[in-house]
């Protein structure tokens, strides 16, 4: 086991690659889902990855460590804030995808990683080298940029950074496996996902229907796209270096980003085309100095 956690495995980065490919092409299939409000897509994305979820744990037999997870209160109440967290990053997702702000989507998954180094150094008191401040400074420049051009904050980015990085960091400190741990939250979830799907229906205003009707199959459709790349990535991150993982992790920001502005047609400008190669320039400093620190380990 303690070799496996430090060498690179052919299927752990099969795993990831297909992981971070599937997340890369995830914006086309929320395009498809433009015209539904993006609160009732993340409705439907916990309601339809719990079926699947469940089938993964009972395929690997690890149920028993759910039924101890939902009989402890502490972990449940650490789950209950890493599903709000994670909930709370999928609905600026799909709005950033579907109201044509996918480069904000990109820029955020760009700073997730510099992020939780300063969450790391804030709230964990790890020490940041010269190279981790640097990079830090560089993506906080990136951001300035964006805001003294007049453009604004850049809030769907800067959101999905702080909860994925809240959340990153949460799940680390959650004792229990990741396939485990994605099942507890999305059935956390699922009675606040059942009843505000109820609540459209009674209003009138759902388009999910007992039919195969473009829009369900649809619906059904998040459950896979949402559950199955997580559970990919879930089980080849153990199978792979850390420094490994993080140059892999920079896969889906850049489809994300080609898909913005080559297929999406989405403004790339004076203020963007300064950010995106400062936030670039960042993740190369940084993960230049993690791979160093990995070698000398």
């Amino acid at each position: 086991m303690t070799q496996r956690a430090n060498v690179d495995t052919p299927q752990g980065l099969a795993f990831a690659i297909t992981a971070y490919v599937l997340w890369g092409f995830l914006p086309l299939y929320m395009k498809l889902l433009s015209h539904i409000s993006p609160a009732e897509v993340v409705a439907h994305r916990v309601i339809w990855s719990v079926p699947i979820a469940v089938v993964v744990l009972l395929l690997l037999r690890r149920t028993k460590d759910l039924m101890s997870a939902l009989r402890d209160p502490k972990m449940l109440g650490m789950a209950c804030v890493t599903a709000a967290l994670v909930s709370l990053n999928w609905g600026i997702y799909v709005w950033a995808i579907t109201s044509g702000n996918a480069l904000e989507a990109a820029l955020g998954y760009y700073m997730n990683p510099l992020f939780s180094i300063a969450l790391g150094a804030l709230l964990l008191g790890e020490k940041l080298s010269r190279a981790q401040l640097l990079a830090i400074g560089l993506a906080a420049s990136a951001v300035a940029v964006l805001v003294i051009d007049g453009g604004g904050m850049p809030w769907a980015a800067l959101g999905m950074m702080l909860t994925w990085g809240f959340y990153a960091l949460g799940k680390k400190q959650l004792p229990i496996g990741p396939n485990q741990g994605f099942l507890l939250e999305v059935l956390i979830l699922l009675p606040f996902a059942l009843g505000y799907v109820g609540y459209l229906s009674l209003q009138g205003t759902s388009l999910f229907e007992f039919d195969l009707s473009r829009d369900t199959l649809l619906f059904l459709g998040c459950g896979v796209v949402t559950a199955i790349p997580l559970m990919i990535y879930a089980n080849g991150a153990k199978l792979l270096r850390l420094s490994t993982i993080g140059i892999l992790q920079y896969i889906a920001p850049t489809m994300i980003f080609l898909l913005a502005v080559f297929i999406f047609d989405e403004p790339f400008g004076r203020a963007r085309a300064i950010a995106f190669p400062l936030i670039w320039l960042a993740l190369i400093v940084y993960t230049t100095s993690m791979i160093r620190q990995m070698r000398r380990v």
